[in-house]
């Protein structure tokens, strides 16, 4: 029997799927008709961390904030990286849907750390949205800084505008934080519980957003761009919170399924409400002659 392939290599950014006759596919349409649809799944998510690597090489000084994107050729290759990043991301959620198969702590660090990566491509192209209560907080001064942490939601009537961390100081100001802040540089906190929030927030978020169906979120006049920078923000202050350590981004969920579920779902809701904005996110690439 004929297989379905994927097509992959270095002179690329990321990979697809072709039928067996070469025509591309994405995974959640193999699935539907494949002999053992379950042996797809991990190894899309083989062939997606194997992308991240080759991505890594070739872009980590624009990707660790070391430098800028230098000319239009590194540009437009950022922007079919976090295309491609989207995509895969898209489909591994889809098909994982189309089987109802449950999504292993693999996948979470997997896509957590594809994630993260597709947030650091966008943010030298100018593609993030604001963080929610951009411009509305106070401005940080010098210094050790007395209050409590605090998940402040933009509006309670509108989940999917997203909340943030701040910290309320004794004099009554509101200061921007981030859950890494909370537990890895502060004191006071209970740690455990402030992930606990905001955990329950993204869950908040994605219920308000359906998992970012396009008609739903539609007719509940639910704006796709301030949902999807609102998710964004949200799950990347979750993962920066959970990377295997500082200086990277590795994400690690502890063996949590329920934590990897969460951040996949995420991420998939996030490129549904952008592909609204931006078709060429799920779009499959051009055939080249190689395959894997």
């Amino acid at each position: 029997m004929t297989r379905p392939v994927i097509v992959q290599d270095e002179a690329q950014i990321g990979f697809y799927w072709t039928t067996a006759d070469g025509a591309p596919v994405g995974l959640h349409v193999l699935v539907r008709d494949d002999d053992e649809p379950d042996r797809l799944l991990p190894t899309h998510l083989e062939a997606l961390d194997d992308a991240l690597i080759i991505a890594a090489g070739r872009f980590g000084d624009i990707l660790g904030g070391g430098r800028g994107p230098t000319d239009a050729a590194e540009r437009s290759g950022l922007r079919d990286l976090h295309r491609a990043i989207d995509r895969l991301t898209w489909e591994y959620h889809a098909a994982a849907q189309a089987l109802d198969a449950s999504v292993p702590a693999r996948a979470g660090q997997i896509i957590g750390t594809a994630t993260l990566m597709g947030v650091m491509a966008r943010h030298p192209l100018g593609l993030l949205g604001p963080a929610p209560l951009e411009g509305e907080l106070d401005t940080p001064g010098t210094g050790v800084v007395a209050g409590y942490g605090d998940l402040l939601w933009v509006d309670g009537d509108r989940a999917w505008l997203g909340a943030r961390w701040v910290v309320r100081t004794d004099d009554q100001r509101r200061l921007p934080a981030t859950l890494s802040m909370l537990v890895f540089d502060s004191s006071g906190v209970n740690k455990d519980a402030a992930r606990d929030e905001h955990r329950t927030a993204i869950g908040e978020v994605l219920a308000a957003l359906d998992d970012g169906d396009s008609a739903g979120a539609e007719h509940r006049g639910i704006d796709p761009l301030g949902a999807a920078s609102a998710l964004d923000w949200m799950l990347y202050d979750w993962l920066m919170a959970h990377r295997d350590g500082p200086d990277s981004a590795a994400v690690d969920v502890k063996n949590r399924a329920d934590d990897a579920a969460m951040i996949v779902r995420a991420a998939a809701a996030s490129v549904a409400l952008r592909a609204r904005l931006d078709p060429e996110l799920c779009r499959l690439p051009v055939p080249t002659s190689s395959g894997r």
